[in-house]
Formats: C-alpha cells, structure tokens, sequence
C-alpha cells in the first residue's frame, strides 16, 4: 500500500509539473482580508455519478457506521458520566461549524477532537483517545453529522489571527522532493485533469470522510498526512499545530459551503 502511494503520489507530480509547465508562476498571495475564493466548490463536485449517490444513500454510505458507533458512545455512561449528562444531541447542532478555534483555557488553538479529548479529560475523568482511534473518530462523525448542511463560521480574529497567517503560509510554501505547495494544486489547477482523476479545491467540508482509497473513515490530518507523503515530504503529526494551523485556513478559506460529514471522497 505504501508503495502504491507513492507511486501515486509521483504520477500526480509528474503530470501537475507538466500542467504547471503550461500555466504562469505562483499567483500572489492573497491579503488575509479578502475572500479566499470567488467560488468554492465541494469536492462532491468532483466525484463520479456513483460515489455521489453513495455518499447521499444513508444506507449505503459506509460512514453512517462510525455516526452511529458516536451516537451509542455519546450515550454511554463511562468515567464521570456521559457526553449526554452534560450536553443534550439537539445542542449538538452547528457546534462543529465553529471549530478549529482559538481556545482561552488552554491558550492555543483546538479543532473538534481536541475538544472531545478536553471533555473527556477535565470532565469525565478518562484518558484522551488516540486521533485517528475508532472511538475518537465515532464521536467526531457523530458530533460534526449534527451539522450537515449548515456553513461553518470559525472565527479569525483576535488570538486565532496568527494560526490563521501560519496556516496560509503552510498552504503556499513549496515541500518534498517534488517541491509542490498545497496551493498550485487546490488553487492554480483544480478543475484540471490528472491522469484519470479531476483535480479538487481541497476543501475540508466534508470531514471525517470515508476514502474509497482508505475503505475507512478518517480525519482531515489523516488526509494532510496523505497529501504530504504524496509530494515526499516529511509528514507532520496528527494533532500538530502546523496541521491546526493548516485546518483552521482551509476551513476559512471553504466559507460558504455547507457541511456535508460523512462525505464520500475516492
């Protein structure tokens, strides 16, 4: 599997160098004020007629499995009490547009499974699970599904301005041995083809999504982690502030779209 990525991963390069080839250099970065995109799109836009109609089957959607593992673990009575001891299902809605964010208590910023590991470690007295473990990514699902549908609103002021200013950087700075940034793929050449694949926006909405690639469910780090061996560059870890910094630009920079967890992706 390792080796077929990489494989992947240099097929993709080599035809993105020969789009690039073709194109004008690295657009200019944007002032943080502006809109990061006239239009962004989901990356539902991108798929094939089935996966879609996989992806809006609840039945036949294999992500509605880790929705309903969170929805009997947010039930459950463990440590201190239960996610529902404290907070009802219905006050669960549009939490998870709000997040990464800038948390005052702990004095850095925290996407949703920092704030379920929080819970679990200030309120219910148990260990923090392990990102990327079945059960933080069963409540993860379960919480942001509560969501479907809405935009997400993060805040990007104040104390979470700088995240912001390191997570754009991260998106346009040049890494690996191939040497591509975030941004001449998602930004300079979405749309385009590559092989037999159609080159995204890279938008987060639809996260945690079940990869065809994966046949699992997994995070938005898990897919940066992803992306960054793609190129052969050095990953960063799951939970790391350069990836935080990362996820808070791309959900700003997706302002506007809807979402849509547990998204299908290839």
């Amino acid at each position: 599997m390792v080796g077929y990525r990489l494989t992947l991963g240099l097929m993709l390069a080599s035809a993105l160098m020969l789009v690039h080839a073709q194109t004008p250099g690295m657009a200019q970065v944007m002032q943080i004020s502006e809109s990061p995109m006239d239009k962004p799109l989901s990356g539902f836009h991108f798929l094939t007629p089935e996966t879609r109609a996989m992806q809006q089957d609840d039945f036949a959607n294999p992500g509605y499995l880790w929705v309903a593992a969170g929805a009997e673990a947010f039930q459950q009575n463990v440590g201190a009490g239960s996610c529902a001891s404290c907070h009802d299902t219905k006050a669960m809605v549009g939490v998870a547009t709000r997040y990464p964010k800038f948390d005052e208590s702990a004095q850095t910023l925290i996407n949703l499974e920092g704030q379920i590991n929080q819970c679990r470690t200030k309120r219910q007295q148990l260990p923090a699970l392990a990102l990327e473990s079945q059960g933080m990514l069963a409540l993860s699902s379960f919480i942001t599904q509560q969501s479907q549908g809405m935009p997400t609103s993060v805040s990007i002021h104040g104390p979470a301005a700088p995240w912001l200013e390191r997570g754009k950087a991260y998106f346009f700075q040049r890494r690996g041995q191939l040497n591509l940034a975030c941004h001449q793929c998602h930004d300079e050449s979405w749309g385009k083809m590559l092989r037999g694949d159609q080159v995204s926006q890279g938008q987060p909405n639809g996260f945690p999504a079940y990869r065809l690639e994966w046949q699992s469910l997994g995070s938005l780090h898990r897919r940066l982690q992803d992306c960054e061996s793609g190129v052969r560059a050095q990953t960063q870890e799951l939970g790391s502030d350069a990836y935080l910094a990362l996820e808070l630009y791309l959900v700003w920079r997706s302002q506007g779209l809807a979402l849509e967890s547990p998204a299908v992706r290839r």
